[in-house]
């Protein structure tokens, strides 16, 4: 039996298989989480900052270096501020690193997918 549960959330990228492998563990369980396609609809500056808070890791944990957009934005230079970055991740959401996923017991980044089963 699967339940709907709002006090889920997972920040999802269906086109990235460590998230959609935290989604299949997810449902295995039953749970069908709320899913925010960050992709489709961006976040803005205050809801990144309240995720990273959520999070509780430094903003630079949550950027993927790989992204085109890391580079041209320069953004592995120390001297960025966290501000910065967020402005970055904001303008370009692909730098987000996923899957994040939101429960009462905390917030997590699940890569790899299984550490899902941490925050459950």
């Amino acid at each position: 039996m699967t339940t709907t549960s709002p006090d889920i959330t997972l920040y999802h990228n269906a086109r990235c298989s460590n998230s959609r492998g935290a989604l299949a563990l997810l449902r295995e369980r039953g749970i069908e989480p709320a899913i925010v396609d960050y992709i489709a609809q961006p976040l803005d500056a205050a809801q990144l900052k309240s995720l990273v808070a959520r999070l509780a890791v430094p903003v630079r944990e949550l950027l993927r270096s790989k992204e085109a957009a890391y580079t041209e934005l320069d953004l592995g230079n120390a001297a960025r501020s966290d501000d910065e970055l967020i402005a970055a991740v904001a303008a370009h959401p692909e730098l987000l690193n996923r899957p994040i996923v939101v429960t009462p017991r905390g917030a997590l980044l699940c890569r790899p997918p299984e550490r899902v089963l941490e925050v459950l």
